[in-house]
């Protein structure tokens, strides 16, 4: 599959027609607009504006959300039109985020990843008490609160435990690495998210370890794609299992009142 078809796959598929746990979706003619159930931050996953009437539709989709009391986060891809979305957004006051590389990888039964039989010390998390330690490692990592992805990733694994599967590597009792992926519904997606390795510990494979348990658990549950928005620091190790680059995404986020 070459890479307009996989951009295609994945503009079809995990935006213009995705569906989010707790998020109630709505389509109008210009947006694909998430809600959150839970009072949480909602998000545009997908948009169909041109030059004329980009700045109508952002205020209007600002008003929306504004009306429901809750901020938002406007995801633009390289690839959208118009070229300059992203740049209207910031005229219109939103706040743009660091651009993040799409990487996407289709597996097979001789994929590398798929035959790695290396996984000693990796563990899946199931529990509350493993998922608070996710908090603790990204608290750390990133200096800043991360109870509000603690309460969500718990909510996710109760409410639907075969879409999220969480994975971290411990030494002795401390999570020194953590990671988890979202199977994406109706779709032949897996998301994946975290890998962040405590500084001391980075050097040790442990980022490629999860990767590895990630994708044999997505490939054996029917989602021989994998995605991820990689940071500078990942692209290097995701391109060298595999991963292309497809385009890059932007968190656009809407500005509080």
């Amino acid at each position: 599959m070459d890479k307009n078809e996989l951009i295609s796959r994945f503009h079809k598929e995990l935006r213009h027609e995705a569906q989010t746990q707790g998020y109630i979706r709505e389509e109008t003619e210009y947006v694909v607009r998430h809600i959150s159930k839970y009072d949480e931050n909602g998000f545009i996953i997908s948009s169909n504006v041109n030059e004329g009437n980009a700045r109508a539709i952002i205020r209007h989709e600002l008003n929306y959300f504004s009306n429901r009391k809750q901020d938002f986060e406007w995801k633009v891809y390289s690839y959208d039109k118009p070229d300059n979305l992203k740049d209207i957004l910031d005229q219109e006051g939103f706040k743009i985020g660091n651009p993040e590389a799409l990487m996407v990888m289709e597996l097979d039964d001789q994929h590398p990843l798929l035959t790695n039989s290396q996984l000693l010390g990796v563990k899946e998390i199931t529990d509350e008490q493993g998922i608070q330690d996710i908090v603790v490692l990204e608290d750390t990592i990133w200096n800043e609160s991360h109870a509000e992805l603690g309460v969500k990733l718990w909510r996710d694994k109760q409410n639907n435990p075969d879409s999220l599967f969480l994975y971290g590597i411990y030494e002795d009792v401390q999570l020194v690495c953590a990671a988890w992926m979202y199977l994406e519904p109706n779709s032949s997606f897996a998301s994946l998210w975290g890998g962040s390795t405590l500084p001391l510990f980075r050097g040790n494979g442990y980022y490629t370890k999860l990767l590895t348990a990630r994708a044999q658990k997505a490939y054996e549950k029917g989602h021989p794609f994998l995605t991820v928005d990689a940071s500078p620091m990942s692209r290097p190790i995701l391109e060298k299992c595999g991963f292309c680059c497809l385009a890059y995404s932007y968190e656009c986020q809407s500005p509080t009142e």
